[in-house]
C-alpha cells in the first residue's frame, strides 16, 4: 500500500552522491509512507526500490536490507522487489499512546554503493477502541446543605483513538437534581462535570444513581458508560425532637433513691453524630432539682437521687434538653412537672421573730418581749398547731391572729434571777400529735435601783503621829449588787470640816480601791481623834450613794518632856519655904506639881531628888505624888467623877487613876490643856478651866466630871493640908501660890 499522502518535505533537497533522484515522497532524502493500524501482514507499506529509482535488476548487487532488528519487528523488505511490507499487526496505541501523531522510523541500508535511507512509517488511526472510564461506579458526596449551581467535576473518559475516533460528547442519565455540564479544554479535550440544579434533602433521598455515557467521533461511534452515585451527606439540619413538649408524672413523697421516674425518648432524622443523641438539664432547670433528680446523658433516664419532701416542694418542674452531637449541635426541649404526692411527716416549727433581749429589769408587767410565729408543713388537722411557755416563769404566751406574744407577767428583779431559761413547746393536732421545742435564754439587764452599802457603818483606824502623810489608815470597802457602770463605785471624802479645815485635807480616800490615807502628819497633843465621812457612789444614771464613818484615832509618841508647874523655876528661891522646929517627920514641906503633854505610860511621872541637893538625909520626896500624905476621904472620887471616857468605868474605891491606858491618855491629855490654859491666864482651874479646850477639842462625849482635879498636887505653905475638889469649893479661883504663872507649857518644852 503506497503513501496516501505526498511526502512532506521534513528539510533542504539533497542530491544523492552518484545519483540524481526526483521522485514523489523523497523528502531530504527521506522517505514517508503511511498505513493504518492493525492491518493483516503482508499489507504493503510502500515500494523503496521504485520510489529510491532502483532498478530490479541492480536488486541482487545492491543488496537492499532492513537497517535495524526494531524495523524487522514490525515490517519486512523484499530483496527482490523492494517492496515495503507489514510484518505484523500494528496497534497505534501501544507505539503512540493517545498522541495525535504516530510516526515509526524505519532504516534501509543499500551496500556497493553503501547507503542509509531513512523511511517514515504514519500508522494512521483507527476506531477500534471504545471510551471508557477509570471506574465502573464513581461515588461523588455532596452535602444537602450544598448550594443550587455548584459543580462537581467528573472523570472524564479515556479513547486511545486520536482525532474524529476518540470521545466527542458525554450524556446524562435523566435527573431532577443534577445536570451535566461539559466544558472544552484549550487542548481539545472534554471535560464534565454536574451541576446542583435542585436543593438535596438526605432525609428525603440519600443517594442519587446517574448513567454517564462518553462517546466517540468514529463511524461508526464507540462509547463507554460509568455509574455516577451521589451520596447526599448529612447536615445537622434536623433537631432532635421529643414526643411532647410538657410531660407530667406523680411522684410520693420519701420516694427512695433511685427511684425512676420517667425515661426520654427523642429523635433526630438525622445520622451518625448528627443524630446521635445527649440528655441533660436545661438551662432553667433549678439548682434544687439537679439536687434531686439526676439524668443519665445516654438513657434519658431519671432517677431520683435526694429526699423528696412535700412540705419542702408540692411541684418540680424539671427542664430536659436532648442535643445532638452535630456541628454545629442542635438541640431539643421539653419540661416535665413533677406533681409531689403529701404524707404527715414534719413536727410543727417554731419561728423566733422578734425577741428583747436583754429586758430593762424595770420592764413594766404586761410589756411584750418577745414575738413568735408557728408553722406545720404538713395539712389539715396535721398542720394545726398550738404553743404552750414553761411553768413558773414570770412570763405568758398570749395567742394573736397570725403569731404569738410574750408578755411579762411579773415584775422583774436581776439582782434576784439574772436571766431566764424560756422553753416554748408546740404541738400539733395530728394523731399521734408530733412537737417542737424551742429554748430561749433571756438576760435582764440591770437597772440602776441599788445603792451602794459599806460592808461597815463605823471604819476605825489609828496612826501614831508624827507619821509622814501618804500613810495607809484603812481600806473601806462597799459593793452594789448592781452591775456594769451602775456597779462601777467612786469613793470620796464627803465635807465636813476638822478644826475649820476641809476633812478632805486630812485624810485622803482613793476613788478607785477605797484606801484611805493620812493627808498630813498628826500631832497627839494638838488632836487625838478624826471623825471623817466617806461617801460612796456608783456610775449610774442618776448616780446612788451612801456613807460611812470612820474614826481615825491618833496614837500618842513620846515626844514631850514633863513641865513642872509648882513650884515653878526659880520662885521657891526667892520665897524660902518656912518649917517650925518643931514639925514632926513626915510634915509636908512642899508640893512639887508637874505635867507631860503626852499620854498613858508617856506621861507617867516619878519624883526624886538631886544628888546635889542639900541635906538629902532631912527630906524625903514621894516618887509617885512629889511628900503628899495619904489622901483623906475627901479626895476620893465619886462613881461619876471617876476617870474615863463616859464616867462609867469600874475603877477601885481608893480612886486612883487612870485606871487603862486610853483614859490616861485622854485625861492627862485634858490636864495638859486645862493646865496650859490656866498658865496662860485664859480661865482659871476652876470649873471653867476644865470646861474650855474640851468641849471643842473632844466633843461632847468628854465634860468637866471626866477631868479629876489636878489640885491636889498644889500644897498651900503653912497648911499641912491640899487643896480640895468638894464642889462646893469649886469657886474658879486660883488656889493660893499655884497659879500664878501665865507661863504655857507647851509640847516642845522638853525639860
Amino acid at each position: 500500500m503506497g503513501p496516501k499522502t505526498p511526502p512532506q518535505l521534513t528539510g533542504k533537497w539533497q542530491v544523492l552522491c552518484m545519483l540524481s533522484l526526483c521522485c514523489w515522497g523523497w523528502v531530504s532524502g527521506q522517505l514517508r509512507y503511511s498505513v493504518v493500524e492493525e492491518s493483516e501482514p503482508g499489507t504493503l507499506v510502500g515500494n523503496v526500490a521504485q520510489d529510491l529509482g532502483l532498478k530490479v535488476t541492480d536488486l541482487l548487487s545492491r543488496r537492499l536490507r532492513l537497517g535495524s532488528e526494531e524495523n524487522e519487528h514490525y515490517f519486512s523488505l523484499s530483496l527482490m522487489s523492494g517492496a515495503l511490507a507489514v510484518k505484523q499487526k500494528i496497534d497505534r496505541e501501544s507505539l503512540c499512546g493517545a498522541s495525535t501523531s504516530c510516526l515509526l522510523p524505519v532504516q534501509v541500508v543499500t551496500e556497493h554503493p553503501l547507503e542509509l535511507i531513512r523511511v517514515e512509517v504514519e500508522i494512521l488511526d483507527l476506531n477500534d477502541n471504545s471510551p471508557s472510564f477509570a471506574t465502573s461506579v464513581r461515588e461523588i458526596r455532596i452535602s444537602e446543605s450544598a448550594a443550587l449551581g455548584a459543580r462537581f467535576p467528573l472523570d472524564s473518559a479515556q479513547d486511545p483513538d486520536v482525532g474524529t475516533n476518540t470521545v466527542s460528547f458525554y450524556t446524562l442519565s435523566p435527573s431532577s437534581h443534577l445536570s451535566l455540564n461539559v466544558k472544552t479544554l484549550k487542548d481539545g479535550k472534554l471535560f464534565p462535570e454536574l451541576v446542583l440544579e435542585q436543593q438535596l434533602d438526605r432525609e428525603a433521598q440519600a443517594r442519587h444513581q446517574l448513567v454517564l455515557t462518553a462517546v466517540d467521533g468514529g463511524v461508526p461511534a464507540r462509547s463507554g458508560t460509568t455509574l455516577i452515585s451521589v451520596i447526599v451527606l448529612d447536615v445537622n439540619d434536623n433537631a432532635p425532637a421529643f414526643q411532647s413538649s410538657v410531660l407530667r408524672v406523680g411522684l410520693p413523697e420519701n420516694a427512695p433513691i433511685g427511684t425512676l421516674l420517667l425515661r426520654l425518648n427523642a429523635t433526630d432524622p438525622d445520622e451518625g453524630t448528627n443524630g446521635q443523641l445527649d440528655y441533660s438539664f436545661g438551662d432553667h432547670t433549678s439548682e434544687v432539682v439537679r439536687n434531686l433528680f439526676g439524668l443519665d446523658p445516654s438513657s434519658g433516664a431519671i432517677h431520683v437521687l435526694g429526699p423528696i419532701d412535700f412540705e419542702e416542694s408540692s411541684f418540680y418542674e424539671i427542664h430536659a434538653r436532648a442535643r445532638d452531637q452535630g456541628q454545629p449541635a442542635m438541640e431539643g426541649h421539653c419540661m416535665i412537672q413533677v406533681d409531689v404526692g403529701d404524707a404527715n411527716d414534719n413536727a410543727p416549727e417554731v419561728l423566733l421573730a422578734s425577741l428583747v433581749n436583754p429586758i430593762l429589769e424595770s420592764t413594766p408587767v404586761g410589756t411584750v418581749v418577745g414575738l413568735f410565729n408557728v408553722r406545720d408543713r404538713d395539712s389539715g388537722r396535721n398542720g394545726e398547731v398550738s404553743l404552750d411557755l414553761s411553768p413558773d416563769l414570770p412570763f405568758q404566751i398570749k395567742p394573736s391572729e397570725n403569731h404569738y406574744s410574750l408578755l411579762t407577767s411579773q415584775p422583774l428583779d436581776r439582782e434576784t434571777t439574772s436571766h431566764y431559761i424560756i422553753e416554748l413547746l408546740a404541738s400539733d393536732a395530728g394523731s399521734p400529735p408530733l412537737h417542737a421545742h424551742l429554748t430561749i435564754r433571756l438576760n435582764i439587764s440591770d437597772v440602776n435601783d441599788n445603792a451602794p452599802y459599806f460592808t461597815q457603818q463605823l471604819y476605825t483606824a489609828y496612826i501614831p503621829e508624827n507619821r509622814p502623810p501618804g500613810s495607809l489608815l484603812c481600806i473601806v470597802a462597799a459593793s452594789d449588787p448592781d452591775t456594769g457602770d451602775n456597779a462601777h463605785l467612786t469613793y470620796s471624802i464627803v465635807g465636813s470640816q476638822i478644826q475649820g479645815a476641809p476633812a478632805s485635807s486630812f485624810v485622803y480616800v482613793n476613788p478607785e480601791d477605797g484606801r484611805v490615807f493620812a493627808q498630813r502628819t498628826f500631832d497627839y497633843e494638838l488632836l487625838q481623834m478624826l471623825q471623817v465621812m466617806v461617801g460612796v457612789r456608783d456610775s449610774g444614771s442618776p448616780p446612788l450613794h451612801s456613807n460611812t464613818s470612820l474614826h481615825v484615832f491618833v496614837l500618842d509618841q513620846n515626844d514631850n518632856a514633863p513641865a513642872v508647874l509648882h513650884p515653878r523655876p526659880g520662885w521657891e528661891l526667892s520665897v524660902p519655904q518656912r518649917l517650925p522646929r518643931s514639925a514632926p517627920p513626915g510634915s509636908l514641906v512642899t508640893k512639887v506639881t508637874a505635867v507631860d503633854a503626852d499620854a498613858g505610860h508617856n506621861a507617867w511621872l516619878s519624883y526624886s531628888l538631886l544628888p546635889q541637893s542639900t541635906a538629902p538625909g532631912l527630906f524625903l520626896v514621894s516618887a509617885h505624888t512629889g511628900e503628899q500624905a495619904p489622901p483623906n476621904t475627901d479626895w476620893r472620887f465619886s462613881q461619876a467623877q471617876r476617870p474615863g471616857t463616859s464616867g462609867s468605868q469600874n475603877g477601885d474605891e481608893t480612886g486612883t487613876w487612870p485606871n487603862n491606858q486610853f483614859d490616861t491618855e485622854m485625861l492627862q491629855a485634858m490636864i495638859l490643856a486645862s493646865a496650859s490654859e490656866a498658865a496662860d491666864g485664859s480661865s482659871t482651874l476652876g470649873g471653867g478651866a476644865g470646861t474650855m479646850g474640851l468641849s471643842a477639842r473632844y466633843g461632847p462625849q468628854f465634860t468637866l466630871q471626866h477631868v479629876p482635879d489636878y489640885r491636889q498636887n498644889v500644897y498651900i505653905p503653912g497648911s499641912n493640908a491640899t487643896l480640895t475638889n468638894a464642889a462646893g469649893k469649886r469657886d474658879g479661883k486660883a488656889p493660893a501660890g499655884g497659879n500664878g504663872s501665865k507661863k504655857k507649857s507647851g509640847k516642845k518644852e522638853k525639860k
